[in-house]
């Protein structure tokens, strides 16, 4: 378990960035940040994955302080993180040389077999020695993913993992994203692009530094004026959902894929 009791975060002498945070994050749980351009979601993910250091108050992951410096190996080996830029990652630019790196660094073995497992992971058929700067971007955030998942983390933090790729791009990592969910990772998501809330199962809005709102996915449908508060654009799914409601067509979310919530849209407009 994440527990993140009483945390406020700013810059050196700066206002408050984030404030009085409490949050419980559940193994198997995929928890979306949503929020305004500028609400902390990016500082809020770091914080998370102990890339940043509270400037109060304390984050556990199972129960090692991500500011208890001599825990850092073993912070490291149960928390992931996967950045907006993967240009901002990627250390080297040969691949076999990129995966292996943060491997030797946690001293984990099985070195080899991780790589493989991490690529086919991420669906990335291509030589281990491949040059990744011929790659497109779409293919470089899946390599900073198959880095983190190299390593077999419980936790992985995304930091708006899709907004610098193409759409091609976007379905990659929101399918991977999904599987890793179904796979039992716990995922925690900053994101700007709304479409992505589907895949949590709880929403947590930020506002002014602050959680202003928690939402569970199946609340979605009857809340969409609380995300319409927060300037939240609502996802095109939950509109039509929402839509089919007023007219009498209840269809729940549970843990359907975007395919199969449009079967079951199809399948009970077909009835009505």
């Amino acid at each position: 378990m994440i527990e993140i009791n009483n945390m406020s975060f700013r810059y050196k002498e700066e206002k408050y960035i984030l404030k009085d945070i409490n949050l419980k994050i559940y193994k198997g749980e995929c928890i979306a940040i949503v929020g305004r351009n500028g609400s902390g979601k990016s500082t809020f993910a770091k914080l998370i994955a102990g890339i940043m250091k509270p400037t109060k108050g304390e984050i556990l992951v199972d129960e090692i302080s991500t500011k208890n410096k001599k825990q850092y190996i073993n912070l490291r080996r149960k928390i992931g993180i996967v950045f907006q830029n993967p240009e901002n990652q990627i250390i080297f630019n040969n691949l076999k040389d990129e995966l292996s790196f943060p491997l030797k660094n946690l001293n984990l073995e099985n070195k080899e077999i991780r790589i493989k497992q991490a690529l086919d992971k991420v669906k990335l058929n291509i030589e281990e020695n491949a040059e990744i700067d011929e790659l497109s971007l779409g293919q470089k955030q899946r390599i900073t993913i198959a880095g983190v998942l190299a390593i077999n983390p419980e936790y992985i933090v995304f930091d708006e993992p899709t907004t610098m790729i193409d759409s091609e791009g976007k379905e990659a990592v929101y399918n991977i994203i999904s599987e890793l969910k179904n796979n039992g990772y716990t995922i925690i998501y900053a994101t700007n692009n709304t479409e992505e809330i589907l895949l949590a199962d709880k929403i947590i809005i930020l506002d002014n530094g602050k959680i202003a709102e928690e939402i569970s996915r199946n609340e979605l449908i009857e809340k969409t004026e609380i995300l319409k508060k927060y300037n939240i654009k609502i996802p095109t799914l939950i509109s039509i959902l929402k839509k089919l409601a007023d007219e009498g067509i209840k269809i729940n979310l549970n843990n359907y894929t975007m395919e199969e919530l449009t079967d079951k849209i199809v399948e009970r407009i077909a009835k009505f």
